[in-house]
């Protein structure tokens, strides 16, 4: 958390993908998020800066507004709504069940791929949780060029685009995502779109750099100036096919991220709570592989300068 918070991230997400899912079959949800939540107060109280505080819900709809109650009671400032393991729930109740959170806390949706336990989702279903009250954004991780537009068109369409921010969780294609500026037809004019942040399991890796590639981003949008970042593209693409595990499934891709980290002294090893995540034959050597190939988006000198400081901090 230290990491993350003096890297300059600007938000924090916990209780996702990369904190693992299954941490609420061993009691874990509460403690973590607790953990977290507490950590970001001490950094906003000793630096006068404002973090955004996400915290991941899931399940049928009573056990996420449960998981929001949890959330609001620990100052959270939004919840991400995941759609995993309800493959056989119908549109109507995921849009109800939406609504049902949103009445707790400000939510935002989120468009789960498929390989990681994610479904089709419909134009229409995103149309409507766009004009759910109190849904303020949707993340977008369907790694699927189509069903990535279908998102935007339906915030677009809504009566609500403007109170719906747009973030990345296509790791495949980070920079591409921030790169598009959608324009689509509405009523009789084209309206403006872009993704304009990230919540991104690769963001767990290299955060320092991750911040640098935004700040780079938001300099390009004002300049019209793109030419390093598409070059940075695909690079860092490979950097996330390493760490993500694709070929595979994504069985590799939190064990891959752990790994990284393991390798900076931020983590003593890289089991997870299912013994099934574990590294995929090859993987850690493609992490080497990229490490190496692209040492302007690594951070290991930053971390080896703070880690000190971090790990002694009252």
């Amino acid at each position: 958390m230290r990491y993350y918070l003096n890297a300059g991230a600007l938000g924090i997400a916990t209780a996702v993908h990369t904190t693992q899912f299954v941490m609420r079959d061993y009691g874990l949800f509460e403690p973590v998020i607790s953990i977290v939540s507490d950590e970001v107060d001490r950094f906003e109280e000793s630096t006068k800066q404002t973090i955004v505080k996400v915290c991941g819900v899931c399940g049928p709809t009573e056990q996420a507004v449960s998981e929001a109650r949890i959330a609001k009671k620990h100052g959270f400032d939004a919840v991400l709504l995941s759609p995993g393991g309800l493959a056989d729930k119908s549109e109507d109740y995921l849009v109800d069940r939406t609504k049902a959170v949103a009445s707790e806390m400000p939510v935002i949706g989120f468009y789960l791929q498929l390989a990681c336990g994610g479904r089709p989702l419909s134009h229409d279903f995103w149309y409507r949780v766009a004009e759910t009250e109190n849904v303020i954004g949707i993340k977008c991780a369907s790694f699927n060029r189509y069903s990535t537009f279908d998102v935007v068109r339906a915030v677009v369409e809504s009566s609500r685009c403007n109170e719906i921010t747009l973030y990345t969780g296509n790791d495949d294609n980070i920079v591409s995502d921030f790169m598009q500026e959608y324009r689509i037809r509405k009523g009789d004019g084209y309206v403006s779109k872009r993704f304009e942040g990230g919540l991104l399991g690769h963001w767990c890796n290299w955060t320092r750099c991750a911040v640098d590639l935004l700040d780079k981003i938001k300099e390009a949008r004002r300049t019209g100036d793109w030419n390093e970042l598409v070059a940075l593209g695909p690079q860092v693409t490979d950097m996330n096919r390493a760490i993500f595990d694709p070929y595979n499934g994504f069985a590799g891709s939190i064990s891959g991220m752990h790994e990284v980290l393991r390798r900076q002294g931020l983590m003593k090893n890289i089991k997870c709570l299912d013994e099934k995540e574990r590294l995929s034959e090859g993987q850690a050597e493609e992490i080497t592989r990229v490490i190496s190939s692209y040492p302007h988006l690594i951070d290991d000198e930053f971390i080896a300068e703070n880690i000190g400081k971090w790990i002694n901090q009252a």
